[in-house]
This record gives C-alpha cells, structure tokens and sequence, in this order.
C-alpha cells in the first residue's frame, strides 16, 4: 500500500474477521458438551458468523436503517417497511437455522439449549435480527396449542412458521413459503403498565376465544412491524385479552393496521419498531377471555431469556473485540496483553462473560427439563443483572481500544448502544425485580427449589456459604425496597454456584470474590487465576 509522505502506518489492529466464533468459545464447547447437546450446526454457523463478509452485512445494515413506505406510487395505503438486503440476508442465514423455530419443531433433549447456543452466536454479529427470531420463536407454542376457529393454525400458519425458509415479502399467507411475528403491547399511557391499555376489541359475530374481533386503538411500539402477525393486546368485554392480527386479513384485503412512523432509536437501528394505530382492525382472540396478561407472561419468560443471552452475546462479542486488539496492539514497549493493568481488566470481562453465558445456558436447560418454579424466579433476575452489567462491560471493552473503540468505524460503537436495548425491553429492571418479588411470595415452594439447587455448591468456596445464608434470610420476607438487592443477588448466586461447579476451582474462586463486593473491572484479581481466566477465554491466548 502507498505510505504517507509524512509517515508510515503501524502498530494498528486490522479487523477480527474470517474465524469461528464456535470454535474460539471453549466455555460454549464445554456447556453444550455437559448438556449433550450436538454441535456440528453450531460448528458450521460459527463459521458462517465470523466471515469477513457476513460482519460487513451487519455493518449495512445498520447503516441503511428500515425505511416506511406508507403508500405506493398509485397512491394506496400499503404500510410497508423497506429493508436492506443485507438484513435479508441476515435473516436467511438465521431462519436456514432454525432459531426461529428448533424446540418447537424439533423438540427432544437439549432443543432449547442447542437453540440458545445459536441464538447467542448469531447476537454477537448482528443484534438487531434477533427481535423477529424471538418473538416468532416465543409465540409459536401459543399458537400450537390453539383450536380451530377464525383461523386454523395448524393448517395455515404453523407449517410456515415451523419451515426454515425466510420470506419477507409483503404478501397475504397463501402467497408465502414462510412467516414471521411480532408482538404488539405496551401504549402511550401506560407503558409496562399494561393494565393501563385502552385499544377496544369488539366481536364480529359472537364472542370467545377463536372468533374474529375488530380492534381500535393504537400501540406506541409495536414489535416487527413487517411482521405476518402480531399477538395484540386489548380489552374485550370480558378483560384485556390476547388477540392474534394478521396483516393481510383470511381471504380478504390488507388489514387496517396503520403505521404511523417508525422510532428513531439509540441502537438496534437494523430492527424496525413501529408506532401503530388500527382502524377497525380484524382480530381473532387467542386464548381465553380476559386471559391476555396470562397469555403474555407465558411468552415472557421465553423473550427474557433470549434479552439474557442476547446481553451475553454482546458482553462475548465486545470481550473478543477487546482481546484482538490487545494481543496485537503495543503501548510503551509490551503488547497491552502482557501488561499487567490490562491483563487483570481483560480476565475480569472474561469472567463476566462466562458466567453470563453460563446463567443463559442454564436457563435454557431449565425450559428443557420444565423447571417451571426455578425458571420463574431466576429468569427475571437474570435479565435484570446480566443486561445491566452488558452495558458497563462493553463500555470497558471499549475503552481497551481507545480512541478507535469509540469511532463508528469500529464495531464497539455499535455495541455500546445495543446495550441498554435488553435492559428495557420486555420489562425494565424495577419491573423484574418486583417479579422476582411477585414470584417468591406467590409461587409455593419455589424458595426450597432455589434453596435445593444453590446448595449445590455450598462447600466449594466459604464465601459463597456465607451469601447464600444471607440471601435465603432475606428472602422469607422480601421487602418491596429491597427488591433490586434480591433479585441481583440471586443472579450472583446462581452465577456463582454455577462456576464454582463448572469452571476450574480458580476461575470460580475468582468469580466470588469479585462480584459479591463489585467494583471497577480489573479490581482483585492476581496472577495466576488471570491466566487461566484468560486461557479460557481465547483458546492460545496465554
């Protein structure tokens, strides 16, 4: 390459392209291998995810944000959102997978881990995909469990859900080889508040579950607005209820769900979110009356766990960003990895990756064996740590490349506001802390569900003992002030017991005595557990 006339250009980091973020996590390698999960898929996608030309994919379709198209140059009302190809291309390669769909349409031992492996893999590319991916994947066991009425999902939806063939024309569903979903909740006045919605839900015909509702009344985000469907929210005679709104009504025209702008947003700006209204909108209620709220919580605990394992991909992503950089990068006469400040920064991200992905791991396993209590109390608290702490830890990566970490040229920037994303969708962190609160005191037995399994690993570190004991007091009677301190020591317990069980004894001693007393990243942590922490973190690293 041509110099500069005035000097030459050296000691700068290429990018960190063409290699396998499958065979480079030896943590993910050994999680699916305790599981039993098969992993040549995620072999093959790992490849796939850390070609040069899928990350530039990413990088367009950021940079070429979704476009609303209202109307058609003949000027009718058509609602469409324009995408790049570059998302379509993303989308492909997701939906070719199956993360959309695997549990459900290929349900056995370690479906759900085996999917949230993938689902982790792909977030650490490109995040803005993985909204449609989740709410289709989500909202399909709702459908599949739904009788016949208005609309038959057995025989029209299901089988396009359940394929591995994206399709994102805007089209009615005979006329499509696949399909997708999105959700439609929260409204101006009430925001997680959902019993605050005003969106009306009247019956054409007779009412009840199964039959066709006209809905009028707006959503102020309303999720994949390309969506075919979307799983609405509104208030029926009987209650707020769920109602299932295609966006091309059975056998008839486009229906009148009009959008009326999509959000500027932080981040995410691959993934269109839309303002909404409908105008007598055609509907067909999904589930029971007045069971809406019910119906969602159930879909929750599934999109919560994809916002914990979507966090860990980025706190993944944003650790093999900063570990690139100093393996190459030099500063006063060492490379920034052998330094010792750097070194000890490094491993502390290192361990909150792995213990991310481990909880996120966990959870998946849960929904495989039907852990229902463990999963209702420690699925929230997992969303409200693990997304909080993403933030922080991406903002750490970021400054281990400097100046070049904060410049949009580089892939940090685009993480740096990814971040917050997960944190507030799908519940904020008060919301999730009052759950977990909501969790302990109504569900019975589930303390003696987490007691059980977090003595499994009492004896392995006396400090974790010691927590445990304080958390298990404090949970008898959980104070509404205290809510947040409860649910973040859980997470930390569970992350915790899992690497003190799983981890080698000196990374997970080191896990403990740095998080039940956090401070900066980089804090507590010596030589040698700095290099092991590390050598798991990158196979050759050390």
């Amino acid at each position: 390459m041509q110099p500069f006339a005035t000097h030459q250009v050296t000691n700068q980091v290429g990018p960190l392209e063409d290699y396998s973020l499958y065979d480079t996590d030896p943590v993910l390698q050994q999680a699916l291998l305790r599981g039993a999960v098969p992993a040549a898929d995620l072999a093959e996608q790992g490849a796939w995810l850390g070609r040069a030309q899928t990350g530039m994919a990413a990088v367009q379709a950021n940079r070429h944000e979704p476009v609303l198209q209202a109307y058609d140059p003949a000027g009718h009302r058509i609602d469409h959102v324009v995408f790049h190809p570059a998302w379509d291309a993303l989308m492909r390669g997701a939906w070719v997978r199956g993360l959309h769909c695997r549990p459900w349409a290929q349900p056995g031992p370690g479906a759900h881990q085996g999917r949230a492996a993938g689902f982790y893999l792909h977030g650490q590319v490109e995040s803005g995909t993985l909204c449609p991916i989740t709410m289709t994947h989500a909202a399909i066991p709702l459908l599949m469990r739904e009788p016949p009425g208005a609309v038959d999902y057995s025989r029209d939806w299901l089988p396009r859900l359940l394929g591995r063939e994206y399709d994102g024309a805007d089209a009615p569903l005979p006329a499509k080889r696949g399909a997708m979903l999105g959700m439609g909740l929260t409204e101006k006045q009430g925001g997680s508040d959902l019993r605050a919605i005003t969106t009306q839900a009247r019956p054409v015909g007779r009412p009840g579950r199964g039959q066709p509702y006209t809905l009028v009344g707006h959503k102020w985000f309303f999720s994949v607005p390309q969506a075919d469907a979307h799983l609405v929210l509104a208030r029926s005679d009987e209650g707020i209820s769920c109602f299932f709104t295609p966006r091309w009504i059975p056998e008839g025209p486009r229906n009148a769900i009009r959008l009326r702008r999509l959000k500027d947003k932080l981040g995410n700006r691959s993934n269109a979110s839309a303002e909404v209204e409908f105008e007598q909108a055609w509907a067909v209620m999904l589930g029971e009356p007045g069971k809406g709220l019910a119906v969602l919580l159930e879909m929750a605990a599934t999109t919560r766990l994809d916002c914990v394992l979507g966090s860990a991909a980025l706190l993944r992503q944003a650790l093999a960003q900063a570990l690139h950089h100093a393996r190459h990068r030099q500063a006063f006469g060492q490379r920034l990895l052998e330094q010792a400040v750097m070194r000890a920064v490094l491993a502390d991200l290192a361990l909150e990756s792995e213990a991310a992905l481990l909880l996120g791991m966990r959870l998946a396993e849960a929904m495989d064996a039907d852990e229902r209590l463990w999963l209702r109390v420690v699925t929230p608290a997992a969303k409200l740590w693990v997304c909080k702490r993403a933030i922080t830890a991406v903002g750490e990566a970021m400054e281990v490349l400097g100046g070049n970490g904060y410049v949009e040229e580089g892939p940090l920037a685009r993480l740096y506001r990814e971040a917050p994303v997960n944190s507030i969708w799908e519940g904020s962190g008060n919301v999730m802390a009052l759950d977990v609160l909501r969790a302990l005191s109504r569900e019975s037995g589930a303390l003696d569900v987490l007691r059980a399994d977090l003595s499994l690993a009492r004896g392995l570190d006396g400090r974790y003992d010691q927590a445990l004991d304080a958390w298990l007091a404090q949970a008898v009677e959980p104070a509404a002030a205290q809510a947040r301190a409860l649910a973040a020591g859980l997470a930390r317990l569970v992350q915790a017991a899992l690497m003190l069980r799983h981890a080698p004894p000196l990374v997970g001693r080191a896990f403990v005595a740095t998080r039940f007393d956090a401070g900066l990243y980089g804090e507590g942590l010596a030589e040698p557990a700095i290099a092991a922490i590390l050598a798991r973190a990158w196979p050759g690293i050390c």
